[in-house]
């Protein structure tokens, strides 16, 4: 069964750091990318940063460049995402996203609060 568990959020000031992790079980963690999502009510899910199978390769969507980064570590089937400077805008529901052959899969998501 898979299963992908978020974990990391909270309330952070702005300017503030949060780091996300993704646990994962249940498929072939080596071969999946590993992107994460945004998503706020009544929007759309907007991607943030993704990574590949062996983490030599990374893809961040503004505004996340030069702020964020993202990293996996496959002996322990865990994605990261460590988020600095931290904006008010960036509050939303963090997802970690599994993807591989056919396969798409999602986390239950982590409540991200930037808020003074």
């Amino acid at each position: 069964q898979v299963q992908l568990v978020e974990s990391g959020g909270g309330l952070v000031q702005p300017w503030g750091s949060l780091r996300l992790s993704c646990a994962a079980s249940g498929f072939p963690f080596g071969i999946a990318a590993m992107p994460w999502y945004r998503h706020a009510p009544g929007k759309e899910r907007d991607l943030v940063a993704t990574i590949s199978t062996t983490g030599s390769r990374t893809v961040f969507v503004d505004p996340a460049k030069g702020r964020f980064t993202i990293s996996r570590d496959n002996a322990k089937n865990t994605v990261y995402l460590q988020m600095n400077s931290l904006k008010p805008d960036e509050t939303d529901v963090y997802y970690c996203n599994a993807r591989w052959f056919l396969h798409d899969s999602w986390g239950q998501g982590t409540q991200v609060t930037v808020s003074s």
